[in-house]
């Protein structure tokens, strides 16, 4: 079963993390085989409620575009070096494909061999030349072991074509010649006293007890086959090795990781038919055929707290959106198809995702719902944001019997935990809960972190403002701003680039808005912040 990945925004907070965790184990239950994934590191906060609660990281996904791998190609088609040619060519014939990769015993390429090949190798090849293997010679004349005594059969192939007394006159025969003979006694009992490497009897004839003796004394391999000497003959050449005939040059691989995207561009200037698919680690996996790249599996999701193209996964638009759950304004994202989308004006995401598992009569456990928790205590401030409903307060009191927690003591030393600034970079500090928001004015970027003590920010004011104009310079923004929430004094301490002055002077009813400027009771960057900046914006 396709597994369905389920993430937050790239950003990832703690409502996020846990939604992702928290709707996967529904999901599961429910007979969804789903994932929870994270789009980059999770942050001290949420580390404490994973640990808290005994919760495994969920992995980290780079992006949802469509890779090589995600395409409809012709797995594990390929042959090894020491395959007959007949045995390459019936498996080209039976999987209808014109190339086919050669490999080692790793399954490391070796080059790759083509119907044009071996047509050519059949027409104009050195018939007399025989490198292959008994088992092989077996296979392509439809041949019964009659003796054998060697893996390998290489030498020089000959068929008697006059007299017997003529041909034991004027032949001589060694020890690596390969004979193909009838009904001509005289001259197996030449070969095997030659102790030649091997003889093909045709035909379906019976060896002469007495010459079977001599060859078993000699170590005479020798096969006996139904047909007929020239019928043989004929088939006797796809015996040889592949490696043989197999082509080094000009073959273009296509790593099973690469972007389809990548992979096009490149195919459209080499203009091959098939490409070989490899590993990180260079083994063969298989063929495609560039005219199939339009058959593929685009990946599968379910989107948790966000709805935006800008803060979701990298190539989100070549995936399939099954389902959102979120508690935020409805942005930009579209599908192709009907999807379940959940959207509710409560505090958290893990709220609504609290009310999935009662709607569905699934149990929650201890770990899940000290999870849903953690995510709702931390988006509104331990039921302190504007952002609060009675649904969220009805869910926390649940999941806080659930979990054997006091929920403010827990969701306090959650925060708190969260908010020690020691060993941060101004980056980090800005980055750990970030949005970019486009407007009709431009980009704006907007980062919000929770503190018990604004003086580790105020002491270096200079450096984080130069910080935010360097982010606004270099990524085109309108302005970003950082948002310090102080959750003791319940408000926030705004700092910003230089272009967001006038705008977040008018957006707070300022007469003047300075860096630092404290703004009481201002805590939800959905609520209160985002939404005062847009009406001046747009």
């Amino acid at each position: 079963m396709e597994s369905v990945y389920v993430f937050g925004h790239r950003n990832p907070d703690t409502d996020s993390v846990t939604a992702a965790i928290t709707l996967s184990y529904l999901k599961r239950k429910l007979g969804m085989n789903s994932t929870p994934v994270i789009l980059s590191s999770v942050n001290r906060e949420t580390k404490y409620a994973l640990n808290y609660f005994g919760v495994k990281e969920p992995s980290f996904l780079n992006d949802v575009k469509l890779k090589v791998k995600d395409l409809d190609y012709s797995k594990g088609y390929m042959v090894q070096g020491d395959c007959s040619i007949y045995d390459a060519y019936q498996k080209m014939v039976t999987e209808g494909i014109s190339k086919i990769p050669v490999v080692d015993k790793s399954k490391q390429l070796l080059g790759i061999v083509s119907m044009t090949d071996i047509a050519k190798e059949c027409l104009t090849g050195e018939y007399s030349k025989i490198d292959s293997y008994y088992k092989n010679i077996l296979t392509a004349i439809d041949g019964e072991k009659i003796t054998k005594y060697d893996t390998i059969i290489k030498g020089r192939l000959i068929v008697p074509g006059y007299r017997s007394t003529t041909f034991i006159n004027e032949v001589t025969l060694k020890e690596n010649d390969i004979l193909i003979t009838g009904n001509r006694y005289s001259i197996i009992e030449y070969a095997v006293q030659s102790k030649v490497k091997l003889i093909i009897v045709t035909d379906g004839l019976e060896v002469k007890p007495e010459q079977l003796k001599e060859a078993r004394a000699n170590k005479v391999n020798i096969i006996k086959t139904k047909y007929s000497s020239l019928d043989t003959i004929k088939k006797f050449n796809f015996c040889n090795n592949i490696s043989t005939i197999i082509n080094t040059t000009k073959i273009h691989t296509v790593n099973e990781n690469d972007d389809l995207s990548s992979f096009i561009s490149s195919a459209e200037k080499t203009k091959y038919t098939y490409y070989p698919i490899i590993d990180n680690h260079n083994k063969c996996l298989g063929i495609i055929k560039y005219a199939n790249v339009g058959y593929h599996n685009r990946k599968k999701v379910i989107l948790v707290d966000h709805n935006s193209y800008e803060q979701s996964a990298i190539g989100l638009e070549e995936a399939d959106i099954i389902e959102i759950v979120d508690h935020h304004n409805i942005s930009n994202i579209g599908t192709t198809h009907p999807i379940n989308f959940r959207n509710m004006p409560v505090g958290s995401t893990n709220t609504i995702i609290y009310l999935m598992y009662k709607e569905n009569n699934v149990k929650i456990p201890r770990d899940m719902a000290g999870l849903m928790l953690s995510g709702i205590l931390s988006d509104t401030l331990i039921l302190n944001s504007p952002t609060t409903t009675n649904i969220d307060r009805d869910a926390v009191n649940n999941l806080a019997r659930i979990a054997k927690v006091g929920y403010k003591k827990y969701g306090f030393d959650m925060i708190s935990y969260g908010t020690k600034l020691v060993g941060k970079t101004k980056e980090e500090i800005l980055y750990n809960d970030y949005k970019r928001y486009p407007t009709d004015s431009g980009t704006i970027g907007l980062g919000q972190i929770y503190t018990t003590n604004i003086e580790e920010i105020e002491k270096d004011k200079k450096g984080y403002i130069a910080m935010l104009n360097n982010v606004a310079s270099i990524n085109e923004y309108k302005f970003v701003a950082l948002f310090v929430t102080d959750i003791i004094k319940n408000g926030t301490y705004v700092y910003y680039s230089d272009e967001g002055k006038e705008i977040l002077t008018k957006a707070f009813n300022l007469d003047e808005i300075t860096e630092g400027t404290y703004l009481p009771n201002i805590l939800s960057r959905k609520m209160q912040i985002l939404p005062a900046i847009l009406d001046i914006m747009n």
